[in-house]
């Protein structure tokens, strides 16, 4: 069991543990010491998105790192799959990112990629735990001093590196000259790059909350409020939509009618082009746990299987990587080509979406509408405490009781946030009173069980 770690990095509330200053230095010492390679000090580069509390986390975690010999380039803002790509890329020992994604501004977090640019695996996140929470900095190690340190690279030739990648991705003389594409940067770490990528491919591009203040990241716009996106979409008339989030490793389109897609969508188009083009290793893609039942149809008649995976872009990664596959993602957006990157990004799912659309002539929003997904309903439920739900002696007979209720007609999941402190209800099934009703029942349960407080209820995030 990871104490740290969640599916997606060390997440918290900024300033406070385990973001505070100075379990902050105790992650960068453990990390620097985990990376010790036969007495060579390892060099780290490190981006953060566009959060007030970035800088001081960044600074702590330079200290901590060069305290024990490292080296440290801090690269400013940049989204979390340009730090995969240039650590990679460039020869790093490891790359940070100093982000808490889609969560409000007050959050914060670090992730790890290591040197071939994939996410740390849980060994490794469990051996910085140790580290951190159960023993002391190792004997004689020099402490960390009082500067910032860090050598500020050049930004832009980062930028520059990451940007070409994705260029390099679809193929030469690529444009898309007379499109006219709206992004919404969720005033986080796409602000700048985004716009750039797309004007450099011809794309008339017109940019949402690209202005970045250090409190707006993800507030109202982006991946997590996509409607409003969808509505500029059919207002101004555009071929195309995409809704990133605050680090920009998801990505959901938009249709030209302002239809919100989510990644299981993309995940259908792909591959069946990939298919087609002899490319889809396995004739599989990998989703999650909540891949709706729609997609595993629609490509079954494709003779394309759907691997499910736990939520978390890191375990559909590590599954793709088990079963040789080449394209896995989650309905949040997150998509992973492996062919051209080591995690989910959100700018080259958005490039690969509009040049396969280019190629093939294919109407999204045409396509789009003869989906009918599986009626699937998710709610959050904000929990004091996170003991183990199956064999909880109140949620895990309700959990079943609700399977039974459902057996043969949809699904239910119930887990815990690998990012925030909240129960999530997944029911998926026919017919759509069925679903809800099993949703309020088990939403009443756990609040009642491990709820914050009657006030801490709260109302569907997706629906179908």
């Amino acid at each position: 069991m990871k104490r740290l770690f969640g599916t997606d990095g060390v997440r918290g509330v900024a300033g406070k543990f385990p973001l505070d200053e100075k379990t902050v230095i105790r992650i960068g010492e453990a990390l620097a010491r985990t990376l010790m390679k036969n007495g060579r000090s390892p060099r780290v580069v490190i981006g953060r998105d566009t959060r007030a509390s970035g800088p001081e986390i960044e600074a702590a975690l330079t200290r901590g790192i060069e305290s024990q010999g490292g080296s440290v380039d801090r690269g400013g803002v940049l989204t979390t799959p340009a730090v995969a790509c240039v650590t990679k890329t460039l020869g790093y020992d490891a790359g940070v990112v100093i982000s808490a994604s889609h969560n409000p501004y007050r959050d914060n977090g670090i992730k790890v990629f290591s040197a071939q640019g994939f996410k740390l695996p849980d060994a490794l996140e469990m051996e910085i735990e140790r580290q951190v929470l159960d023993g002391p900095p190792a004997e004689g190690a020099p402490r960390a001093g009082d500067g910032a340190g860090g050598r500020h690279i050049d930004a832009g030739a980062l930028q520059e590196t990451y940007l070409d990648a994705l260029r390099a991705a679809v193929p030469p003389g690529t444009s898309f000259a007379g499109r006219r594409l709206i992004l919404d940067c969720a005033h986080g770490a796409a602000s700048a790059l985004a716009p750039r990528l797309f004007k450099s491919l011809g794309a008339e591009v017109v940019a949402l909350n690209d202005a970045p203040d250090g409190s707006n990241i993800n507030e109202g716009c982006g991946a997590l409020h996509p409607d409003r996106l969808g509505s500029e979409v059919a207002r101004q008339g555009a071929w195309l939509g995409l809704a990133f989030d605050g680090d920009a490793d998801r990505c959901l389109p938009v249709d030209a009618t302002g239809r919100v897609l989510d990644g299981d969508y993309v995940l259908c188009l792909v591959a069946r082009d990939l298919r087609r083009a002899g490319r889809l290793h396995g004739d599989a893609t990998v989703g999650t746990v909540m891949t709706n039942l729609w997609l595993e149809q629609a490509l079954k008649q494709d003779g394309i299987k759907v691997v499910r995976a736990a939520v978390g872009d890191k375990y559909v990664l590590e599954e793709m990587q088990r079963g040789g596959f080449v394209l896995g993602g989650e309905q949040s957006g997150h998509v992973i080509f492996l062919e051209r990157a080591t995690t989910g990004d959100g700018l080259l799912t958005g490039l690969m979406l509009m040049e396969l659309l280019q190629r093939t002539g294919q109407d999204l929003a045409a396509w789009a509408s003869t989906i009918t997904p599986c009626p699937q309903i998710l709610v959050n439920v904000p929990v004091r405490e996170r003991p183990p739900l199956e064999t909880h002696p109140v949620i895990g007979p309700a959990i079943a009781a609700e399977e039974k209720r459902l057996e043969g007609r949809g699904r239910v999941l119930v887990r815990y946030s690998g990012t925030e402190p909240k129960a999530r209800i997944m029911v998926e099934g026919e017919p759509r009173a069925a679903v809800e009703d099993a949703v309020g029942r088990l939403q009443s349960v756990i609040e009642g069980a491990i709820g914050v407080s009657p006030a801490g209820h709260e109302a569907p995030v997706r629906t179908r």
